[in-house]
């Protein structure tokens, strides 16, 4: 049984900064791509930051330049760095771990959601 559990949302000033973090437990071959994503309340989830197994990385046009996406693949942790918050990132930040087993089979599982309040 795989969970991934994640830490780090609050609440914080405009301008602000945050570092969520997630962690996949159980038995897992291999991680592959990791993201953010987030859903602000009646809109759609988006995706923030995407990173690769090799470090390969992509953002939406509204966080370029704020946010910072990295993992550690000893620890296999993935981190959002969030930096110049604003209040338009007010958010449920979920994480998304791609995920491959032996015997070649690959699964998404995500976290539950960490809330991101940024005041004005």
């Amino acid at each position: 049984q795989v969970q991934v559990v994640e830490s780090g949302g609050g609440l914080v000033q405009g301008g602000g900064s945050l570092r969520l973090s997630c962690a996949p437990s159980g038995s897992i071959f291999r991680i592959n791509a990791m993201g953010w994503y987030r859903q602000a309340s009646g809109e759609q989830r988006e995706s923030v930051a995407i990173i690769t197994s090799g470090g390969i990385t992509n953002y939406v046009g509204s966080v370029k330049g704020r946010f910072t996406i990295s993992r550690d693949n000893a620890k296999n942790t993935l981190y959002l760095q969030m930096n110049s918050l604003k209040p338009e990132d007010t958010a449920v930040y979920y994480c998304a771990v791609d995920a491959e087993f032996r015997g070649g089979s690959r699964v998404r599982y995500w976290g539950q959601g960490t809330q991101v309040t940024v005041s004005s």
